[in-house]
């Protein structure tokens, strides 16, 4: 009954527009084209491209904001969690500014941290043509993931949110875990543009120009799964207490790749050529300590998290190998080391 109905207005619309004199028509289409057009003033893309994620696939684009500010579609995020593809309700909830209105559901908002508050602006935006598009922070997606991951672990989710908690699980399985921003660049070519003033922009927020105090950023689990996965011996001395990554030759090559060769493009190179090895590779400090505490840090402990949860769930190094190459898409000849 309702094809019927969509058919019996669409005969009428075309039977209106036939009545219509040429002139009008011409001014309407001409009025929804200006309606269409954004406004000039608004950030515009530079480059566009789809984002192809956990059988998803989400507009994505580059805008010319002095951040280069990287956005997925309003409409993608949206049909990537398996909601409709408009946004429906306002920003706003019990005087949260910031938040979709698919975040505003009382039972989400335990779940919610501060900083998705910050992330989660929908931006308004002009296409590469000078259309009207809405957006949101590519950032976004992994932290509303995590949302709705983490409230169905604690069992709040009601019958018509469960189909999202299962798209975010898969989304986020699909994602690099910090690696959205390379994602968006990949997708629309912007990797290939990228100018060297930028990669100094990443170079100073990730390291500290003078050596930060050290701090034990690889705890205990992440070398014990480790040493577990790829069958060395667990150094823990008698008393209990663990001296570091001791023993395998290997141990420190491995955490090299794995950690700090995903940084940021630029970042270890520069890391290297402050604290270069000496002829029995050894370094006068190690790696963490010129990293910036509010960036640098931070990323390296995500890293090393995701990291232990992989081999958390490897029985050996072969299926740790597997996971790794799923969650950072990189190829065999980038992680096959010798020995390992």
């Amino acid at each position: 009954m309702d094809d019927e109905q969509d058919d019996y207005h669409r005969r009428g619309g075309l039977v209106r527009a036939q009545r219509v004199p040429g002139e009008r028509r011409t001014e309407i289409a001409r009025m929804g084209g200006l309606a269409r057009r954004a406004d000039p003033a608004l950030p515009q893309a530079t480059h566009e491209g789809p984002l192809h994620i956990g059988g998803a696939v989400i507009p994505s684009a580059v805008l010319n904001t002095p951040n280069k500010q990287r956005v997925l579609t309003q409409s993608g995020v949206m049909t990537s969690l398996g909601r409709a593809r408009q946004a429906k309700g306002r920003q706003y909830y019990d005087g949260d500014v910031n938040l979709p209105a698919f975040l505003t559901a009382k039972n989400l908002k335990p779940f919610i941290p501060n900083e998705l508050y910050v992330t989660s602006s929908q931006i308004e935006f002009r296409t590469k043509r000078g259309s009207r598009a809405f957006g949101y922070p590519a950032e976004l997606l992994p932290k509303v993931c995590r949302v709705f991951i983490h409230a169905d672990d604690a069992a709040v989710l009601t019958p018509m949110q469960k189909h999202v908690a299962k798209r975010a699980r898969i989304l986020l399985d699909g994602l690099a875990d910090l690696g959205i921003i390379g994602l968006v660049d990949e997708a629309t070519g912007y990797q290939e543009v990228r100018d060297k003033d930028e990669l100094q922009q990443i170079l100073a927020a990730y390291i500290s120009p003078s050596l930060l105090p050290w701090t034990e950023k690889f705890p205990r689990d992440f070398f014990k799964e480790m040493f577990r996965v790829f069958g060395w011996s667990w150094p823990v001395r008698v008393d209990g207490t663990y001296p570091g990554p001791l023993g395998p030759r290997y141990a420190g090559k491995l955490i090299r790749q794995i950690i700090f060769d995903n940084l940021p493009p630029g970042v270890l190179e520069e890391l290297d050529r402050l604290n270069p090895p000496n002829e029995k590779w050894q370094r006068k400090s190690r790696m963490t300590q010129l990293l910036t505490s509010g960036i640098g840090h931070p990323h390296v402990e995500k890293l090393v998290a995701v990291a232990t949860t992989m081999f958390e769930l490897s029985d050996n190094k072969g299926e740790f190998w597997r996971h790794y190459r799923r969650k950072f898409k990189k190829g065999p000849e980038q992680i096959e080391m010798e020995g390992l």
